[in-house]
């Protein structure tokens, strides 16, 4: 049995974790859980698991909690993710956290010899170097979550990465895929978090709409493959049935294929190297390919440029996008005024090649709370 610890439990990659791990109750144990500020999902939660230790987002009704649930330690925010991630107990770490906040738990996760199932997108795009640093120095595996990287992990697998040529990394194109740049002027929140084929969290289910999210895909494949940018490629792909291909110099293409659920790719990491069933089955579509078009999706082309230079600049990059999209949900922003607020950051920083993982967290901050404070008050 393997012991499990859930980094955003209630949300849309934490409650696809939790179906699995009830299916399968003989193969996992959910010994630790970050929640959220639903009481109602805590409670379905924590009365179906019998957890060891839960983070909650305030101490605001710590006591209650605790008082409900007395054989489950209860820690708080931050610091409480901390406390999960280093909980000594061996297992999987799951980190379906969003943002920024999931890069110091995976660390910490990794110090205290966790496996890393990933589907925190910023821990590697800020600090990618230094995390595969940690996972080589305490020999603990790293498994992407993604459904594109655990795709391309599939037909890589036992392959030597000198024999290939490049792999190729799929994007539906969001919800305006079919829109030109000049309809997204008064595109609303509603829209935006309409996604034509897939069911995310609202940050995830922007940063495709901006294509924000392919760029930080490319990013965090580069670090989790160990692959320079030039053999890393992006297409457009409506269907979003193949997940990610490989393309080997002897002319082999290897393609992993799946149906739209995150089910998939989460199982496939908790269960590695085996695989569990599921009965679902792809149907046999018709499926289209275009290439990527980066003058109308800029942010993915500025990943592409932010990647290669490496530095600090993937870190203010993400950390822009971050404000710009909370701003934009707010309501304080237009659709568009994200990739001008990331752009101008990006473009306006002065570099700093081989930061410290202090120095990483602290220009996040930076960055976020200047561009919130600057768009903030509109």
């Amino acid at each position: 049995m393997k012991n499990i610890y859930l980094l955003g439990a209630t949300g849309s990659i934490g409650s696809q974790t939790l179906d699995i791990i009830l299916k399968q109750p003989k193969m996992f144990k959910l010994v630790g859980a970050s929640l959220g500020r639903d009481d109602k999902k805590n409670d379905h939660i924590l009365s179906q698991f019998n957890l060891e230790i839960a983070c909650l987002r305030s101490d605001q009704k710590k006591h209650l909690y605790e008082k409900k649930y007395p054989k489950t330690l209860f820690v708080v925010g931050d610091a409480g993710l901390i406390e999960i991630a280093k909980y000594p107990k061996p297992g999987i770490c799951v980190n379906a956290l969003s943002g920024s906040a999931g890069l110091y738990p995976t660390i910490e996760a990794i110090k205290h010899h966790k496996d890393i199932a990933l589907a925190n997108k910023e821990t590697l795009v800020m600090a990618g170097d230094l995390v595969n640093q940690y996972i080589n120095d305490y020999h603990v595996r790293l498994l992407p979550v993604d459904s594109e990287h655990a795709a391309i992990r599939q037909t890589i697998d036992h392959e030597d990465i000198d024999d290939i040529e490049k792999i190729v990394i799929t994007a539906s194109g969001g919800s305006f895929r079919d829109l030109s740049r000049e309809a997204l002027e008064d595109i609303t929140l509603e829209q935006a978090l309409s996604h034509p084929n897939w069911s995310m969290g609202p940050k995830v289910t922007i940063d495709s709409a901006t294509m924000m999210n392919k760029g930080l895909e490319v990013i965090e494949a580069h670090h989790l493959f160990k692959l320079p940018y030039r053999q890393i490629e992006t297409i457009l792909h409506q269907e979003s049935l193949v997940h990610g291909l490989t393309y080997f110099k002897d002319g082999t293409i290897k393609a992993s294929l799946g149906q739209n659920d995150m089910r998939i790719p989460i199982a496939y990491a908790l269960n590695y190297p085996k695989r569990s069933r599921n009965n679902q089955q792809m149907p046999l579509v018709d499926m289209h390919f275009k290439p990527m078009d980066f003058k109308r999706f800029p942010l993915l082309k500025l990943a592409y440029e932010v990647g290669e230079t490496g530095g600090l600049l993937p870190t203010v990059m993400n950390a822009a996008n971050e404000a710009a999209v909370k701003l934009f949900i707010e309501g304080k922003i237009k659709f568009l005024d994200i990739e001008n607020i990331v752009i101008d950051q990006v473009k306006s920083f002065q570099n700093i090649m081989n930061p410290s993982l202090e120095l990483i967290i602290q220009t996040d901050k930076d960055v976020q709370s200047s561009i919130i404070e600057a768009y903030g008050k509109r």
